[in-house]
């Protein structure tokens, strides 16, 4: 191919301005990159937060981390990759030379991690232009377009059998919920689950515990609706959420007969955080698979720490490795265990882009995917 190409994405000039669909020139991918002409894109609420500004990155710039496509065009060494390869996308690369990937910590990659928000891919530099100027990239992704170039080790293969629309939600928020069940929490077959905030995150990590076999899965959430979804997703039990976090904790407890082995807070906020440590029993865990702002802090009774062995988890993209993970949570999609289509609530066209946010940022939203066209 040339040594650029033209496609339509949606681009953010500025952060708190609307975003524009417009002609982008990307380039060729360079050494350890590939060309992927995307087919779907999933919408996250952490794209909300580029969109506001609450996270820092350069613009303007073309947002989106949650995509799935095909392989068009390796850059110099790519290997285990080929033109035709159905690929899902994910946001945290890794070096394997760190220290954080040397202890098998590779989503906690201390080359990548730096680099992330920087706007451009692992070499510091953007494949992106508009009339000549400089775009940045979002995440490394930048999936809110008809392609993308990225790092080799962002691109996972997939079945081809396996929608797109499926595989580029494990992008983020499958991944974040499903992986903070197996494998921050590492929850076994008849623990019981308390799951707080019902987004698709916390539906995802529903769906996790069911599928390991929790006793007990408790959904807590303010909106009824997404209360429902979980229940049809196998909650076994549901809390909404009223009042203060002790008297949440207090409803959880109740309805698990004594409190949970696993309370996973898929907020980041400091009461919903609160909450799910005071509802885990003795030697129970509260895992953090929230984003909180930089300035929340949370507080706990420190005595039950000690006393009880009470623990606090954090979870960041669900503690998972995803070309380990994601073929084992699409094995589980193909054989029912994990319904991930029943997640989306909204398809919508690139152009419709702007519906997508709307929806999101209403809560009305579960997942929202863009279909992006073209040829499988």
């Amino acid at each position: 191919m040339s040594d650029a190409t033209s496609m339509r994405a949606a681009l953010l000039p500025a952060p708190g301005t609307p975003l524009r669909v417009v002609e982008l020139d990307l380039a060729a991918p360079g050494p350890g990159e590939v060309l992927v002409r995307l087919r779907s894109s999933g919408v996250c609420q952490d794209d909300l937060n580029l969109l506001d500004g609450t996270v820092d990155v350069p613009a303007p710039v073309v947002p989106g981390h949650e995509g799935a496509g095909v392989v068009e065009a390796l850059g110099e060494g790519v290997q285990g990759l080929a033109p035709g390869d159905h690929v899902a996308l994910s946001w945290a690369p890794y070096c394997g030379r760190c220290e954080e990937c040397l202890r098998d910590l590779p989503h906690l990659c201390g080359t990548a991690w730096p680099l992330m928000l920087a706007g451009g891919l692992l070499d510091g530099t953007t494949r992106l232009r508009f009339g000549g100027a400089e775009v940045h990239h979002y995440c490394f992704l930048s999936t809110f377009a008809e392609r993308a170039v990225v790092p080799a080790r962002s691109c996972v293969q997939i079945p081809a059998d396996v929608p797109f629309e499926v595989a580029a939600l494990l992008g983020c928020a499958v991944t974040s919920g499903v992986g903070a069940v197996w494998r921050t929490a590492g929850v076994r077959p008849g623990e019981r689950v308390a799951v707080i905030g019902t987004g698709g995150t916390g539906l995802s990590a529903v769906m996790g515990a069911v599928a390991s076999g929790a006793s007990q899965v408790i959904a807590v959430d303010r909106r009824h609706e997404r209360l429902e979804r979980a229940q049809q997703l196998g909650a076994s039990a549901v809390v909404v959420w009223q009042g203060e976090p002790e008297q949440v904790a207090e409803a959880v407890v109740s309805a698990s007969g004594g409190g949970v082995d696993y309370a996973i807070d898929c907020t980041g906020r400091p009461g919903p955080m609160r909450a799910a440590f005071l509802s885990t029993r003795k030697r129970g865990a509260a895992v953090m698979a929230g984003i909180p702002r930089a300035e929340a802090e949370l507080t706990v009774p420190a005595r039950s720490i000690p006393r009880m062995e009470r623990r606090v988890l954090g979870s960041i993209y669900g503690s998972a490795r995803p070309d380990r993970d994601f073929p084992l949570i699409l094995d589980a999609y193909r054989r029912g265990r994990l319904p991930l289509d029943r997640l989306i609530s909204h398809r919508l066209s690139l152009d419709e882009v702007g519906v997508g946010i709307d929806a999101v940022r209403s809560g009305d939203a579960t997942r929202v995917v863009l279909d992006l066209g073209g040829d499988a």
